[in-house]
């Protein structure tokens, strides 16, 4: 059925009690279930557009009052779906928001379909698709990076470089086609080693900074898993809740008290940090220590950065250097804890045993060394030749994925240029990475496509 034929509506704020909800309603027909089901507190004759009204939803079959509401209309174009739209601002709660959706349902319109308000806006021509991916990205933002990232694509960053590449593009191919039609015409400018020099710094190299850039986007999108791994008792649990700043690990002098595995999030200096407490390693003593043991070594093979933390107040045993054996020396930082304590362990001790390891010397219980630990953390993360100040655009996979399939053709059409192949050749190369361009915008699509990116999106964005 033509969308532009049905209109749709849902409750556009998470469930739950609070102070307020917001029940959406879009399409041809939105105003008209505002006029049956809404009683201003002042007659009014007509609604202007981006007014609110205070008035009650009105339950049609029994015409009594349902809840005290400001109601507002944006009409098409000037609304999130260039559709007419309807906000009904009411008290927030499961019951009553399911009582006002269901007469919206009863007269006239139906349930939306996940991300289908903002897939509106996309059909409509408001935004393109890396626009609706960046409204995901904003939404699930995990620190104040990924959220000016996400902006920053939201409001056009990567639609416009894509399209200035996609006309650069254009034009080549248009050289191109002119050589095809007039062979025998002569230019000093129009040659092959010009056209294959164009294609290489309009095309080809922003294409490759695009792709690039994706590996930015785990860290400032996504976050790193940093994995708190060690024998027991030795400060994992406390360690944790310094980062958070507050309790959230159970913290005993009793040996193994962590059985399962603790997940929270933090950011340090911009970036979002997926730090995870582990079951201290030791001999296990029950089933269920062997559980939380597995779970650990399972978390260590996942870790994008580990903390092995050691205790300086107690010598070294097997369990420190089994754990040792298990980490990726890559991505590990030894963290020496309990510094507050009289020392059984040297430095000479620990360099021989963790040579080229970074180590940052802490007490958990006083924060002493912990700045020092945040900015070895930092810089161990983003150390691996990427900028600590990242580009403004960082693609997500179908990008990068897109992407990349619009390089092969390029080279491919770059090479074949050098290579002297027929112009036809060149020609169709170019074409299919002009459609992946158009692919990663939206200009050419498929319903799999958009389905794949909406269907991530809640019921009412």
């Amino acid at each position: 059925m033509d969308y532009k034929k049905e209109t749709i509506a849902a409750i556009a704020t998470p469930i739950g009690v609070g102070g307020i909800g917001i029940i959406r309603i879009s399409g041809y027909n939105a105003e008209n279930i505002a006029r049956k089901i809404f009683r201003s507190k002042s007659p009014i004759k007509s609604f202007d557009s981006f007014r609110l009204y205070l008035g009650h939803i009105i339950d049609p079959k029994s015409n009594l009052p349902v809840d005290e509401v400001l109601l507002s209309v944006m009409r098409a174009p000037f609304s999130y779906t260039r559709e007419d739209v309807v906000e009904i601002n009411s008290h927030s709660g499961y019951e009553i928001l399911s009582y006002i959706l269901q007469i919206i349902l009863q007269t006239g319109a139906r349930l939306a379909k996940p991300g289908e308000f903002t897939l509106r806006a996309f059909l409509n021509g408001r935004i393109d698709l890396t626009q609706a991916e960046a409204i995901i990205d904003l939404i699930n933002a995990k620190s104040d990076m990924s959220i000016r990232l996400a902006t920053g694509q939201l409001i056009g960053g990567l639609k416009t470089k894509i399209n200035e590449i996609r006309q650069a593009l254009i034009e080549i191919l248009a050289d191109i086609e002119y050589l095809i039609d007039f062979p025998d015409e002569e230019s000093s400018e129009l040659t092959k080693s010009y056209i294959v020099d164009h294609l290489n710094e309009k095309v080809i190299k922003p294409v490759k900074k695009l792709i690039d850039a994706y590996t930015q986007r785990k860290i400032w999108h996504e976050g790193t898993a940093v994995v708190i791994a060690g024998k027991v008792n030795v400060g994992k649990s406390s360690i944790l809740n310094r980062f958070l700043q507050e309790d959230r690990a159970i913290v005993t002098p009793i040996p193994g008290t962590t059985r399962d595995i603790l997940e929270y999030t933090v950011t340090i200096k911009g970036l979002p940090l997926k730090l995870v407490d582990t079951a201290g390693i030791r001999k296990v003593r029950g089933e269920i220590e062997r559980k939380g043991v597995n779970l650990t070594n399972t978390q260590l093979g996942l870790a994008d950065l580990t903390l092995l933390v050691i205790d300086r107040s107690r010598p070294l045993n097997q369990y420190d250097l089994n754990i040792l054996q298990k980490v990726n020396k890559r991505a590990a930082i030894v963290v020496i804890n309990k510094i507050d304590l009289p020392a059984k362990l040297s430095d000479k001790k620990i360099d021989a045993i963790f040579q080229h390891l970074p180590k940052v010397a802490v007490s958990a219980l006083t924060g002493e060394g912990f700045e020092t630990l945040n900015e070895v953390i930092f810089n161990k993360v983003v150390h691996r030749n990427i900028d600590i100040y990242p580009t403004p655009i960082i693609p997500n996979i179908r990008h990068k994925t897109t992407l990349t399939n619009a390089s092969i053709f390029l080279e491919k059409a770059s090479k074949n240029l050098i290579d002297n192949f027929p112009l036809e050749i060149v020609a169709d190369d170019l074409l299919w990475a002009k459609n992946s361009l158009d692919e990663l915008t939206g200009n050419k699509t498929t319903e799999e496509i958009l389905d794949n990116i909406f269907s991530k999106f809640c019921i009412g964005k």
